[in-house]
């Protein structure tokens, strides 16, 4: 399992669950002072991107791309993927088609979470799930031309009502043509949605891709009360050899949320702890 750290380029998730936010060389530098291995990049867009300043960061601190998330589209732009609008879920899949290709560009996954929206006033379950089933065949398309998977978070019930569990989120897998659309499994939601964390990701199986490194009160692990040990079993149980990437609030402050996390990070990971 490798380790890695949010960094927010979107000034209004300053406040949400991303370590660092002031910008890509102070979060390149402290990712790789504090021996982070990826650093999970969330971009206002593509084009206001600086892919090549990424790619000299990443030479300079080798530290790898670990993700990149599409939530400005909805932040900003309200762009959700079951859009009752044709053109407004146009608009989603080809706002995130865009961070796809930047992430490609890095051989990392893009991810869909708050992107896909929720099942609105007016429109069926089914033709909702539909929807946001189209939306990720495409995506995962354009993924797998540059050799990685898509990335699908399912959220927890305050944040969508589409799939809140590891169950729901492989039903809609059943559903897709494509077989390159891979689950980010994040610990916050599944701690309000799971009965059993490690059960849950068991379940998940190969279908796992990511996993979002975050305790029960979404501050750093070890601040809240969820239990790792069965957790970090179940994913070494599955041969998993993705990031364990810290999507957490910069509580007390960026860098002690990291300290906190790569203390947690490697106590958890070493051999014979479990």
């Amino acid at each position: 399992m490798k380790s890695a750290v949010t960094l927010t380029l979107v000034p209004e998730t300053r406040q949400g669950p991303f370590v660092f936010s002031s910008g890509l060389a102070d979060g390149f530098s402290a990712a790789a002072k504090l021996g982070f291995g990826g650093v999970e990049i969330f971009p206002a867009s593509a084009a206001e991107t600086e892919a090549g300043a990424i790619e000299e960061l990443v030479a300079t601190h080798g530290v790898r791309v670990a993700a990149f998330g599409t939530g400005a589209g909805w932040v900003r732009h309200r762009l959700r993927l079951t859009d009752p609008d044709p053109i407004g879920r146009r608009r989603a899949i080809d706002f995130a088609a865009q961070i796809v290709a930047l992430a490609g560009r890095f051989g990392a996954p893009a991810i869909i979470g708050s992107m896909q929206g929720r099942v609105e006033e007016g429109v069926e379950r089914e033709r909702a799930l539909e929807w946001l089933a189209e939306g990720l065949d495409e995506l995962a398309t354009r993924a797998e031309l540059h050799g990685v998977p898509l990335l699908y978070e399912f959220l927890n019930r305050y944040e969508t009502n589409l799939c809140n569990t590891t169950a729901d989120a492989l039903a809609l897998c059943q559903r897709l043509r494509s077989d390159n659309v891979r689950l980010l499994c994040d610990l916050f939601h599944m701690n309000i949605e799971e009965p059993d964390i490690a059960a849950a990701l068991r379940a998940a199986g190969s279908r796992l891709g990511h996993v979002h490194f975050a305790d029960s009160n979404r501050r750093a692990a070890g601040l809240g009360h969820t239990d790792f040990a069965p957790v970090v079993t179940a994913l070494r149980d599955l041969r998993y050899s993705g990031y364990l990437s810290a999507e957490v609030l910069a509580w007390p402050d960026p860098e002690t949320a990291a300290r906190q996390t790569m203390a947690s990070f490697r106590r958890l990971t070493a051999p014979g702890a479990g």
